[in-house]
């Protein structure tokens, strides 16, 4: 595959700790922008993850999540290896990428999930925690996104009931509602999903120890995620 200088800022190497939801953001903004065209072939998956950086499994992660978003197709065989769709997703819905608005959207969440994640960390009961818990488990069980979704939801709203606020739980359910129309736009590969909520038992498990630096900390990750994931997709 011939580089020129944009195509090797694709590859050079991820930084963590999003290291697997920037690869997709990275890989999938590429394929966007035309710097992989399509039916160009991915380099062998030991080349690659050494260029960006990242363990292979991390990078398999990645693949599949673009396999499933329909941005990847995958063969095997001597001819075989990871090559860019034919007609990426992408390509066929124009005008929807990130704008102004979106962003502003993102940066209210920020400013919401943590200043509700730092009060939870004093205030939250362990009742809410346990409620909490709960959604987290649900996430792991189903298979059906709209049920994740909607726990999902919850699970973000029961920090701000955590926080003992309630201009924060309306905020925080404003901000989920138009988060709602944002996620709406891309595909939910099991990949991102799974990672996503491991990420919410980390911030329960934070929260119950009142460490109120690590949960706002795990949650900005979180959160920064969800947007790398964003910008790959959309």
């Amino acid at each position: 595959m011939e580089r020129d200088a944009a195509l090797e800022a694709v590859f050079k190497p991820v930084r963590p700790p999003t290291t697997f939801e920037e690869t997709v953001e990275r890989l999938g903004n590429a394929i966007r922008l035309g710097l992989l065209a399509p039916g160009t072939r991915l380099p062998p998956e030991r080349d690659l993850a050494e260029q960006l950086g990242i363990s292979r499994s991390t990078l398999r992660q990645a693949l599949t999540t673009l396999v499933q978003s329909g941005h990847l197709v995958s063969s095997r065989g001597r001819t075989g290896g990871t090559f860019v769709t034919e007609r990426p997703p992408l390509a066929e819905r124009r005008g929807r990428r990130l704008g102004d608005e979106a962003r502003a959207v993102l940066d209210y969440r920020v400013a919401i999930e943590t200043g509700a994640t730092i009060l939870a960390a004093e205030r939250i009961e362990p009742e809410q925690l346990d409620r909490l818990d709960k959604l987290v488990d649900l996430m792991a069980k189903t298979d059906d996104f709209e049920e994740y979704r909607r726990a999902d939801m919850r699970f973000h709203i029961g920090v701000a009931e955590g926080a003992n606020s309630p201009r924060l739980v309306t905020a925080m359910t404003e901000v989920q509602g138009q988060m709602g129309d944002l996620i709406s736009m891309i595909a939910h590969p099991g990949e991102v999903l799974t990672r996503s909520n491991a990420q919410h038992g980390r911030i329960v498990a934070a929260l119950r120890r009142g460490d109120g630096a690590r949960a706002v900390r795990l949650m900005r990750d979180h959160i920064e995620g969800t947007e790398h994931i964003l910008a790959g997709l959309i």
